[in-house]
C-alpha cells in the first residue's frame, strides 16, 4: 500500500484520474483508545460500518476485542482475521445454517433475539447448548437519531416478559440490548432507552448479566456537531447503574460509526460543472450513497496548492454512472471558482462509505493510499490542525 504525507499531496503529486481511498490508521486507532479507555464497559465494534481487515487489525491492535457481526460472511472475516477476538452475532435474524456454523465452526457463543422463535432456533441450531449468552433486542424510539432503527427489530415491552424468561431458562448469561438508531445527536437516547430496559426487566423479573446498549454513537458533520462522547458515556453509566441487574452484569456497546469515521476519505475529480452542479467520478453506487439516498452532508475540501480566494458557494454533485439517482444533493460548501479538473476531498467516508461501494456501470475505487494528515473533521484531535480546522469552519 502506497503512503503519502496528506490528501494535497496525493492529489498534486498523483493527479489521479480515478477515485482514491484515502485511509487514516492513526484516526481509527485513536478512537479506538478512547473507546477502550472511557466507556465504563465492553466496546465491540459493528463489523457492518467497515468491514476493511486493515481496520479490524487497527482496532484490535488499540484494544478492541470484542466485534459485532450481523452475518456468517462476516464471522468468518473476522475470525480469519482475528482469531483470538471474541464474535457476538447481533443480527436479530439469522439463517438456522448461520447459527450452527458460528457456534461449532468459529466458536461464537453470543447470539441476539427478539422472538420465541428465533430463541428456539438457536437452541436447534446449536444441539441445545448450555454455555449460550443470549440477549434479548428491545425496540426502542430512534427519535434523538439522525436514522432510525426502530422499525426493524426488536420486542415491544409487552411482549418481553415470556421472551425474557424463556430466554433466561435457556442461556447460561441473559443479556438485554437495543439500538437507538444511528448518528443520535443527544444523550437522552440511551437514557430513554435504558428506562425501558428496566421496565421489561421489572415485568419479567428475572436476572440480567448483560446490558448492551448498541450503536448509535455519532460522528461529526456538516450540521451535526453532537456533545462530547463523554456526556453519553455518564448517561448510560448513571443509568446502568440504577438497573435491577446482577451485582456482576456487564455493561456492552456497539459503536460502529464512531470507531471507523475517520478512518477514510477519498479524492475526486471534476469532470464537468453545470452552474452549481459539479460532476465528479464517485458516487451514489461507490462511497457517496449515504449522500445520494439519505440526504447525508459530508465535509468536503477542495485539494489545491493555492488556496482559493472565493467565497464559499453551495454546490451539488452527480455521480460517474449514467442513473439520474447518482445524485447528491448536498449542499456542499465549496469555493465559487472550483472548475473541472479541480480536484476534491470528501471526507469522513471510512463508516459506511467503502461497505457500501459497488462496480455499477464500471465505475469502481481501487486505490487506496495511507495518509498522516488529520480527517477532515474529529471528535477525538484536539486541536485541529490549523489547515484542516479552516476547512471545516467554511463548511457552514
Amino acid at each position: 500500500m502506497h503512503k503519502h504525507h496528506s490528501a494535497l499531496g496525493v492529489a498534486t503529486a498523483l493527479k489521479p484520474a480515478a477515485p482514491v481511498t484515502l485511509i487514516r490508521p492513526q484516526a481509527a486507532a485513536r478512537a479506538a483508545r478512547f473507546f477502550s479507555e472511557k466507556f465504563p464497559g465492553r466496546s465491540l465494534y459493528a463489523v457492518k460500518a467497515n468491514p476493511s481487515p486493515d481496520l479490524l487489525r487497527t482496532l484490535w491492535d488499540s484494544g478492541i476485542t470484542h466485534y459485532d457481526v450481523a452475518s456468517i460472511a462476516e464471522v468468518r472475516l473476522v475470525a480469519e482475521t482475528l482469531p483470538q477476538a471474541k464474535l457476538c452475532f447481533m443480527h436479530p435474524v439469522k439463517a438456522e445454517e448461520a447459527i450452527a456454523e458460528a457456534y461449532h465452526v468459529h466458536g461464537v457463543r453470543t447470539f441476539s433475539l427478539d422472538t420465541i422463535d428465533e430463541l428456539e432456533k438457536i437452541l436447534r441450531a446449536t444441539h441445545e447448548a448450555t454455555d449460550l449468552e443470549l440477549c434479548v433486542r428491545l425496540r426502542v424510539s430512534s427519535e434523538h437519531s439522525e436514522l432510525s432503527l426502530a422499525s426493524k427489530f426488536g420486542a415491544e415491552l409487552g411482549e418481553t416478559r415470556e421472551l425474557l424468561m424463556a430466554t433466561r431458562q435457556a442461556a447460561d448469561a441473559l443479556g438485554i440490548c437495543f439500538h437507538v438508531g444511528s448518528q443520535a445527536m443527544s444523550p437522552q437516547a440511551y437514557s430513554d432507552a435504558i428506562e425501558r430496559v428496566r421496565a421489561a426487566i421489572v415485568d419479567a423479573a428475572v436476572t440480567v448479566d448483560i446490558i448492551d446498549v448498541g450503536g448509535g454513537f455519532p460522528s461529526v458533520y456538516p450540521g451535526m456537531e453532537p456533545p462530547a462522547l463523554e456526556a453519553y458515556f455518564d448517561a448510560i453509566y448513571r443509568g446502568f447503574e440504577s438497573l435491577p441487574i446482577s451485582y456482576s452484569a456487564e455493561l456492552w456497546c456497539e459503536p460502529g460509526r464512531a470507531l471507523s469515521a475517520e478512518y477514510s476519505s477519498i479524492i475526486v475529480r471534476v469532470e464537468r460543472r453545470r452552474g452549481t452542479e459539479l460532476y465528479i467520478n464517485d458516487g451514489a453506487y461507490g462511497a457517496l450513497f449515504d449522500a445520494a439516498h439519505v440526504g447525508w452532508r459530508f465535509p468536503v475540501a477542495l485539494l489545491r496548492e493555492e488556496e482559493s480566494e472565493a467565497e464559499n458557494a453551495p454546490f451539488s454533485f452527480y455521480g460517474p454512472t449514467c442513473d439520474d439517482m447518482d445524485h447528491m444533493a448536498g449542499p456542499f460548501m465549496l469555493p465559487d471558482d472550483v472548475a473541472v479538473g479541480d480536484y476534491i476531498e470528501i471526507g469522513m467516508l471510512g463508516a459506511y462509505g467503502a461497505a457500501m461501494r459497488t462496480g455499477f456501470n464500471g465505475f469502481t475505487s481501487e486505490t487506496i493510499i495511507e495518509v498522516e494528515d488529520e480527517p477532515m473533521a474529529s471528535l477525538y484531535a484536539d486541536p485541529v490542525p490549523a489547515r484542516r480546522r479552516a476547512t471545516v469552519i467554511k463548511l457552514g
